[in-house]
């Protein structure tokens, strides 16, 4: 795919846009370039050249640019070429450089199925994708700072993007930005590109014994590898190695669950933000192994020749693996009781000793605090004709999953969300049943993580949209934008303007003060009691946000287990 060099115009151009007209508070406002500012006194925005931004990496120089204020390192790898006999082993340094190395541009995305990425024109145009070159020379990060080399220790936050684990990329939403968060904050914002799918996430240790022991965990390996670049190197981008946060949303939340579970990610990791997205449980290794033996079978191969699973070009690779999948899994839903098999980490007693939060939270974590956030209409409902939708037709279509309690749940929620057209008690139920992304998978790892000591903070996202004429709703990852100040910059989402930039602000800086302290009390909003299983005391997001003790138990209580 050939990398749209637009990008880099839109990220100055409309960025621009975002910060004049998107911010508002005092930290934010004095490097902003106000809308009303007279022509003459409007300055250079983007500052490029030999000794603008020049920093210091253990493998050699690095040199970005500043926009707006803030400096700009994209790309910079953090590990070795994937490919070739790299393929399934754990990430290896990259090499030293000499010369500068060039940080103005995206590292390449990950291997992962690109066809009709952009044939929904509604998705494009709502998510603003956003996709670079793709190759397995993918381990690439990127710095948002504001400031390099003047000896001060800022809070970092480390974003884990979402896609599960197999697709996305560092920069595939306008939202994933640091450059307002690094502004408002005063903190130092990464991202991060790592292995995906089935070159990240093939088990393979069943078949080649030690040498292919890592191979079902190093897209995680990936990421450790990523903290372990954060730790080494970040005092030079102005940030504090003693102070990281890392947070993901949708799969990115996934991510940072399985990753506190991994003793080679142990005091990497200082703080946890999971939006949307968790992982209480990982993959089952031998449902896993067996997937790398159906992936052999169907590349034509012996157990003597995994080898060469390594060099088939990767978009072959990822179709065999993909067929061999499916083929398992439709074998598997003939067996009931079997494991599912997939592309994501796999508690293999080593890298990734047990499950996350199931039944019990990982010790690893037990230092960590962290907020959770999932949102009220995570599974949208657009269709045409929903509003026409009655309460019989809403019973109707939760009945295959609820059963003879059908009724009974959908008047639970018709009680806890008073007023509410029947489409979208729908898709509050639809949001709040078992899974990964779902409202009830986010209270079972709260109800896990409170087990340890540090302070366990939950919120559910309720604002509404004013788009498609009020039929959007509080979607699955539309509070990114809110977290990272970028409700202007992420208009697609939630229209622009002071209405979403003022909870923007309360959010945000409640993310910088959980990053500072592990508290994120005295941000804006109300005050934040920590979660208990006992009370689910839960922030309820909004233009007007208010503490509400466990909100939506009476009806989630009803659906079916995880």
């Amino acid at each position: 795919m050939t990398t749209n060099r637009r990008n880099f115009i839109r990220t100055i151009g409309v960025g621009a846009t975002g910060i004049a007209v998107g911010t508002t508070s005092a930290s934010a406002a004095a490097s902003a370039v106000p809308v009303s500012k007279k022509k003459e006194e409007d300055g250079q925005i983007l500052f490029i050249g030999e000794n603008v931004a020049l920093a210091d990496t253990q493998y050699g120089k690095v040199k970005g640019y500043m926009l707006r204020g803030i400096y700009y390192f994209l790309g910079i790898p953090y590990g070795a070429d994937t490919s070739g006999a790299n393929r399934f082993m754990p990430p290896q340094k990259p090499k030293p450089w000499k010369d500068v190395y060039q940080a103005i541009w995206w590292g390449d995305s990950s291997p992962q199925i690109m066809e009709k990425k952009y044939a929904n024109f509604f998705n494009g145009f709502l998510s603003h994708l956003n996709y670079s070159d793709l190759s397995e020379d993918c381990l690439k990060l990127n710095v948002f700072t504001s400031a390099i080399n003047d000896g001060k220790k800022r809070p970092v936050i480390v974003y884990l993007h979402g896609g599960g684990f197999t697709s996305g990329n560092s920069i595939e939403q306008e939202e994933y930005n640091g450059e307002n968060l690094a502004r408002f904050g005063d903190i130092v914002f990464c991202s991060l590109n790592h292995r995906l799918g089935p070159v990240g996430y093939t088990n393979l240790a069943g078949i080649g014994g030690e040498k292919f022991a890592a191979s079902g965990n190093v897209g995680n390996l990936d990421m450790v590898a990523a903290l372990e670049w954060v730790r080494d190197n970040i005092d030079n981008f102005g940030g504090d190695p003693g102070n990281v946060t890392i947070m993901g949303h949708s799969g990115g939340g996934m991510k940072v669950t399985t990753l506190t579970a991994m003793p080679s990610a142990k005091g990497l990791i200082h703080k946890a933000v999971v939006l949307s997205g968790s992982a209480t449980k990982a993959g089952d290794k031998a449902a896993s192994e067996k997937l790398g033996t159906y992936i052999l079978r169907e590349a034509g191969l012996t157990a003597g020749e995994l080898d060469k699973l390594q060099y088939i070009p990767w978009l072959e690779y990822i179709k065999i693996a993909n067929r061999a999948a499916q083929r398992l899994s439709l074998e598997a839903a003939n067996v009931p009781g079997s494991a599912r098999a997939g592309f994501s980490p796999v508690v293999d007693g080593f890298y990734m000793p047990q499950h996350p939060y199931y039944p019990d939270p990982t010790p690893l974590a037990a230092d960590i605090p962290m907020i959770i956030c999932s949102a009220l209409n995570e599974s949208m409902l657009l269709e045409p004709g929903q509003d026409k939708l009655t309460l019989d037709d809403v019973k109707g279509r939760i009945k295959p999953r609820a059963g003879d309690k059908a009724g009974e749940i959908v008047d639970a929620y018709m009680k806890i969300f008073p007023g509410r057209k029947p489409c979208d008690i729908l898709s509050i139920i639809y949001s709040s049943m078992s899974g990964a992304l779902s409202r009830q998978g986010l209270i079972s790892l709260a109800d896990s993580k409170s087990k340890q000591a540090p302070p366990v903070y939950t919120a559910l996202m309720c604002w509404q949209p004013p788009l498609l004429d009020g039929h959007l709703r509080a979607f699955h990852s539309i509070d990114i934008s809110f977290w990272f100040n970028n409700t202007d910059l992420m208009f697609t989402h939630t229209g622009g303007g002071a209405r979403p930039r003022k909870l923007s602000e309360k959010m945000a800086g409640s993310l910088v003060n959980f990053m500072k302290s592990g508290d994120p009390n005295g941000g804006g909003l109300p005050s934040w009691p920590r979660y208990s299983a006992v009370n689910g005391e839960t922030m309820m997001l909004d233009d007007t946000s208010v503490v509400k003790n466990d909100p939506d138990r009476e009806g989630r209580m009803l659906l079916p287990s995880v």
